[in-house]
């Protein structure tokens, strides 16, 4: 008889990294398919009315509806789950509604969100535009500055969220110290570690309670699909008030989506060790070039949080951001000459992008919001990719010339 399940997964937490990515979460169907099954089905049928009653009422777990839960999609969330340590998983249509649902759901008016200042711009937008139109208090700190982070969470708090490394300008954030002070204040900490992947940081182990992730950076990693997560080991949170958000607001992941996620996980962990071997040339050689002020790579020892950095993560990441002299004209003649490089807003693909940040990803901030967060006209964030690591530096090279 073939195994149904892919392996023993009473032994999978034990598995080591790699394997996980490849086997974790792993479901068979009676056909014994060595790749994950793709289940595109929005509804289940069953047995009779009365299981089907059973099922509404929780008396009997099992799929009732793709928009709750889907077999391709649970595969996803449990092998994500496995790699992180979590015990609940959900995931969602994007990184944005990861975002969304892990804020909105435990959150009403009169509650108070604790958040770094230096965040994605539709992350930054959500945080201090959207919460405060539902009576809910937003403050920003500069997330490297524990002393804000101190008066910030001298009173009590539901939530705090961060990113690090921060986009674009790659702060690093002490999330152990962050998320002791914020459990003074009751408050529950959720770190966006898209940048960092989940092969590099684990913020579990530093303290958090929920992680995020925008699945269409590396875990597709190919720019093919929208996806995200959102992970915890805090059971009343996933089941008394994330749960329910979700399944009455629809920020599903669709089947095809997942499929493709879990395919893009069993080989994170070998494109993300190229990626960082890739950034940490590029950002050693953009650190030689006359024509670059400033390099921001945590990888460097430049960096001004390297050690924290190298405390928290495992390498320096997949990110480099840094400013070519001449402001934003002479960001754009650079973009512009690049020849294998992408323009693109997108991030943690197989091909290298590279982005203008104060003209797309975060130009809905003002220029002195930009400014305190480090986003300079001449400021460009470049997502390393998997080619020829010459041919990236070649090219960045003629551009700059």
């Amino acid at each position: 008889m073939a195994d149904k399940t892919g392996g023993n997964k009473s032994n999978s937490a034990n598995w080591r990294q790699g394997t996980k990515l490849v086997r974790g979460g792993q479901q068979r169907s009676e056909f014994s398919e060595t790749s994950e099954g793709l289940f595109l089905t929005s509804g289940y049928v069953y047995s009779s009315a009365d299981e089907a009653e059973r099922a509404f009422t929780g008396d009997v777990d099992r799929y009732m509806y793709s928009r709750y839960a889907n077999p391709t999609v649970t595969m996803f969330e449990q092998r994500l789950a496995l790699l992180e340590g979590a015990e609940r998983c959900i995931s969602t249509a994007s990184g944005m509604a990861a975002v969304f649902a892990a804020l909105a759901s435990q959150l009403q008016a009169g509650d108070r969100v604790v958040a770094s200042r230096a965040l994605f711009g539709s992350c930054h937008y959500i945080i201090n535009e959207q919460l405060p139109k539902f009576g809910i208090e937003t403050v920003l700190v500069d997330g490297t500055d524990l002393d804000q982070w101190k008066q910030a969470l001298s009173q009590k708090t539901q939530c705090v969220f961060l990113e690090s490394p921060s986009n674009p300008s790659l702060e690093i954030i002490d999330i152990q110290a962050v998320s002791d002070l914020a459990h003074e204040a009751g408050a529950r900490v959720i770190v966006d570690n898209v940048f960092a992947t989940p092969v590099l940081q684990h913020p579990f182990e530093l303290g958090a309670d929920i992680i995020m992730y925008s699945a269409t950076k590396h875990i597709d990693g190919q720019g093919r699909t929208m996806g995200g997560a959102i992970l915890t080991n805090d059971t009343d949170f996933f089941d008394d008030q994330l749960t329910p958000f979700f399944r009455h607001t629809g920020p599903t992941l669709s089947p095809f989506n997942a499929w493709v996620m879990v395919k893009g996980l069993e080989t994170l962990d070998v494109r993300v060790a190229r990626h960082c071997d890739n950034a940490h040339a590029v950002a050693e050689f953009l650190s030689e070039q006359k024509a670059i002020t400033k390099v921001l790579y945590p990888g460097l020892e430049s960096h001004p949080q390297h050690e924290l950095a190298m405390s928290q993560m495992s390498r320096g990441g997949t990110m480099v951001s840094f400013e070519v002299d001449g402001g934003k004209d002479g960001a754009f003649k650079f973009l512009n000459a690049l020849g294998l490089i992408d323009i693109s807003n997108n991030l943690g693909d197989a091909k290298s992008l590279i982005t203008h940040p104060s003209t797309t990803t975060h130009q809905r901030l003002t220029l002195e919001e930009r400014q305190i967060i480090g986003i300079s006209d001449g400021l460009v964030r470049l997502s390393v990719g998997l080619e020829d690591v010459d041919d990236l530096t070649e090219d960045l090279g003629q551009a700059l010339a």
